[in-house]
């Protein structure tokens, strides 16, 4: 999937301002930035569930305006999911399936998150972390080429977590590209290939972990992105 030169505004504010990027077999691809830097409006035109005012997404060799159908090839985890109270986890299950109409493997990832007690329960029932792992089985129980996942670690306990990252770098491994948000900067710094750094609606970075932090002085991730915020703030 790729991103060319892509605008989008709001009435007279401008989001998207020229972003660029391309989401490669077998990388997992961070993207970050500041709250209203432009992260969930991009996602959001990748999805095709919003459309910029200029620049093209192509998926599959083909603009996504035109070929709706490369949705089927995506697993995509929102930060928010909503879904009505009163289904049951395996209800939900299969209803996505259904509107999928496509292979679905879940019983392992059931395993995985220890879902197996909760299928049979009301999402009104559930915590906060095992909606977050009922969201992560919705969004990788299709054998899907690109990822797509908003925030995927919220809420998640230390196993979870552990078990979430071995099956994010086997998807890698299978040859799978992947892009995430997220605000916990660790988890970039450990599991990215390459990061996108938004800030105000523009690329300001786009490469590799350790060139980001030769580039901004930062002994981490973190402190290399603070860094460059420091350097925004007094510009």
């Amino acid at each position: 999937m790729i991103v060319r030169d892509l605008y989008k505004s709001y009435r007279k504010h401008q989001v998207l301002k020229g972003v660029s990027l391309g989401l490669d077999p077998g990388r997992i691809t961070a993207v970050l930035g500041p709250n209203g830097s432009g992260k969930t409006t991009l996602i959001k035109c990748m999805l095709g569930m919003v459309i910029g005012q200029q620049g093209e997404i192509s998926a599959n060799g083909k603009n996504i305006g035109h070929d709706y159908l490369y949705r089927k090839d995506i697993g995509y985890l929102p930060q928010i999911a909503r879904f009505p109270e009163n289904l049951k986890v395996r209800e939900l299950v299969s209803m996505v399936k259904d509107l999928r109409n496509q292979p679905a493997n879940y019983e392992e990832l059931v395993s995985r998150f220890g879902l197996g007690p909760f299928m049979q329960k009301p999402l009104r029932n559930l915590s906060g972390g095992t909606r977050q792992k009922v969201n992560i089985l919705l969004a990788f129980m299709f054998d899907s080429r690109y990822y797509i996942l908003d925030e995927p670690t919220a809420g998640l306990d230390p196993l979870s977590l552990q078990r979430f990252k071995e099956m994010l770098l086997n998807e890698k491994q299978k040859g799978k590209a992947v892009l995430m948000t997220t605000h916990m900067v660790h988890l970039a710094e450990e599991m990215a290939d390459e990061v996108v750094f938004l800030l105000e609606g523009k690329v300001y970075f786009h490469g590799g972990v350790q060139e980001l932090k030769d580039t901004y002085d930062g002994m981490n991730l973190e402190a290399a992105i603070a860094n460059i915020l420091s350097l925004q703030e007094h510009a």
